[in-house]
């Protein structure tokens, strides 16, 4: 029987700390073959090196996948592809795979985004795409080298609405033989839903103000801002199906006041760093085309993607 073939495209914070988890598993076990996609420096360090994982978790720092890969082009007959790139590649790295999946490849984006699924399916209408949102604290290091602090990392997974009977089974099992910490769910949109009104919520406040975390909860202008934004996105939540709690706002604030008050947010530090590339469309950009799809206004989301874009 062959070997099932598992791929990750991207070695950053995330496609570094759960490939390098998968892969250290099956050094020792050999059910699988693990392919690692990588471009340039990164691609010369793991296959020169390995993969380096600094993690309380991990004392044995190093594992070697079974191929290196620079391009997707490469890659032959997946079983299942994770997905760890930046968002703005995400559309790009989904045109490269439709050239080298069948029909029967299993896609897991390792992304946080309302709009994920939605736009893979756009690019790669038939395979199964298995809606995800991850929790984990880690960072390149260096290329090649991925630093996670804090604790374990999370995965929360759910069937695909579009082709829910798929038997996933076998994914499930190798995570779970991966010691990764995840949660299978039927329906998985209303937790990706959920650390959305977060992560765009106190991002774009945050952005907009290059302020903290805290900032937002404590300043009356950013709390009231960041409150609107997401008064917003739970009439699209709505409107789409999506089961939130009723009082999700008020959850969000209070997830919000567990970090330490000068906490940054990826998006403060990417815009006011001048960074051309960032999760500006991800989260404003993706609040924006549900709420014209579904013909609701969202006119706070509207001025702050406006001000940030510089328009």
């Amino acid at each position: 029987m062959n070997k099932k073939h598992i791929v990750v495209v991207g070695l950053g914070g995330v496609g570094g700390y759960f490939g390098f988890k998968i892969n250290q598993t099956n050094e020792v076990s050999e059910k699988y073959t693990i392919s690692f996609v990588a471009r340039g420096e990164t691609y010369n360090k793991v296959k020169e090196n390995g993969l380096i994982l600094l993690s309380p978790e991990h004392p044995n720092d190093r594992t070697y996948p079974n191929v290196i890969a620079e391009h997707i082009a490469e890659i032959k007959n997946p079983d299942l592809v994770l997905i760890c790139v930046k968002e703005y590649d995400l559309e790009n790295v989904c045109r490269q795979l439709s050239e080298v999946i069948d029909t029967d490849t299993v896609l897991l984006p390792m992304m946080n985004g309302a709009d994920i699924y939605d736009r893979i399916r756009k690019v790669i209408p038939k395979n199964t795409i298995l809606p995800t949102c991850i929790y984990v604290a880690s960072h390149i290091k260096n290329r090649g080298t991925v630093e996670h602090k804090g604790k374990a990392g999370k995965m929360i997974v759910g069937r695909d609405p579009q082709n829910f009977s798929v038997d996933v089974n076998w994914i499930t099992d190798m995570l779970a033989e991966s010691k990764i910490d995840f949660d299978f769910k039927e329906n998985s949109l209303s937790d990706i839903w959920t650390k959305f009104f977060f992560i765009a919520s106190f991002g774009l406040v945050t952005a907009k103000h290059n302020s903290s975390i805290g900032t937002v909860c404590a300043d009356q202008e950013q709390k009231h801002q960041a409150t609107e934004i997401m008064k917003e996105m739970k009439v699209i939540a709505d409107r789409k199906g999506i089961k939130l709690e009723e009082d999700i706002i008020e959850k969000t604030f209070e997830k919000a006041a567990t970090f330490p008050f000068e906490t940054p947010t990826s998006l403060q530090l990417d815009i006011n760093s001048g960074k051309k590339e960032n999760e500006l469309e991800l989260f404003a950009g993706a609040i924006l085309q549900y709420a014209k799809e579904l013909d609701v206004e969202a006119p706070f989301t509207q001025k702050i993607y406006s001000e940030l874009k510089g328009e």
